[in-house]
């Protein structure tokens, strides 16, 4: 069974579900009404307080276990969660950093893999890994429409990271590919911070994107005014380091990607620096495209059983 999972630093998402990057780790089963995975001598249920910022996902085990949730909910999304799971996966790396694949596909790679469930033993079979770009995946669902386009941007502004990529065509072209440190995470913390300091107002990640997508909030409108600044100051801030690296969005259209993409549309839509832009809007929309590079891959190798190669560990 192929699972897609897109292992962000805010989110994880697969092509149906989205959660916090968060994990609570206990010595004892948690008397919780919640869901419960046994591994590696502890007891681990997801939580809305998200992983502190890691550059290599490889150092520790948690997102192991982020992916083990994350295939626990797709096989519930099923009906049932068998007792051996034999399972292909697809990720992602940003483009800067696609030359780590095989790195990142042997963490995922650990032979036979126990854990349980609920209490319900499970055991975990990973065949092998298949790695995408990030931001190249996002797009695979749109090849098509690519086509007469020359040159696009793909911009995929996630919780730490946004990742610039440049497609000819439908290809992408690894060697025009960079991955700055700047995204929503960085603002979120910024606009807290502000808040706090202006307004003596304690407000959370959940406040700033209910004010930025319009959703009913109760906050003053002096707090809204610092959100909007800040975010107005970011987005103007992802369109300046483009440009220094020699990414004119007045010369080549761009499509922006990723939940910073949700966040920062009307601003960026605004700057007379950017010409043309499509977005996507769905988070998931790496982790769907993971889905289907894979499963078109899978099948040219295997075509008489559905499937089994990629960037391969």
């Amino acid at each position: 069974m192929l699972f897609s999972i897109d292992h962000g630093n805010s989110a994880v998402k697969t092509p149906n579900f989205v959660f916090t990057s968060g994990l609570a780790d206990y010595p004892v089963r948690p008397p919780v009404e919640t869901d419960v995975l046994e591994f590696g001598g502890k007891f681990w249920t997801l939580s809305g307080q998200r992983i502190a910022y890691m550059r290599d996902k490889t150092k520790d085990d948690r997102f192991f276990i982020l992916t083990l949730f994350a295939i626990v909910k797709e096989l519930q999304r099923t009906g049932t969660v068998p007792f051996v799971v034999e399972a292909d996966l697809a990720v992602g790396l940003p483009p800067e950093h696609y030359e780590l694949r095989q790195r990142f596909a042997s963490y995922f790679k650990r032979g036979s893999v126990r854990f349980d469930f609920n209490g319900t033993p499970v055991t975990l079979v990973i065949r092998q890994v298949l790695v995408y770009p990030q931001a190249y995946a996002a797009v695979a669902p749109q090849a098509n429409t690519l086509r007469d386009s020359p040159r696009t941007f793909i911009i995929d502004i996630g919780g730490f990271t946004t990742d610039v990529l440049l497609l000819r065509a439908t290809r992408p072209d690894m060697q025009v590919c960079r991955s700055l440190e700047i995204g929503v995470i960085p603002m979120s913390n910024d606009i807290i911070g502000r808040v706090s300091a202006l307004h003596d107002i304690k407000i959370e990640d959940d406040h700033i994107v209910d004010v930025i997508l319009g959703r009913p909030t109760v906050l003053p409108d002096d707090v809204k005014e610092t959100i909007f600044t800040t975010v107005r100051s970011y987005a103007a801030g992802i369109l300046d380091k483009l440009r220094e690296l020699q990414v004119d969005l007045r010369a080549t259209p761009a499509i922006f990607t990723g939940g910073g993409a949700v966040l920062f549309k009307s601003f960026l839509e605004e700057s007379p620096l950017v010409v043309k832009a499509g977005f996507i809007q769905d988070s998931r929309a790496n982790a769907i495209g993971y889905n289907l590079l894979a499963s078109t891959q899978l099948d040219r190798a295997f075509p008489q059983n559905g499937g089994d190669a990629g960037v391969r560990g």
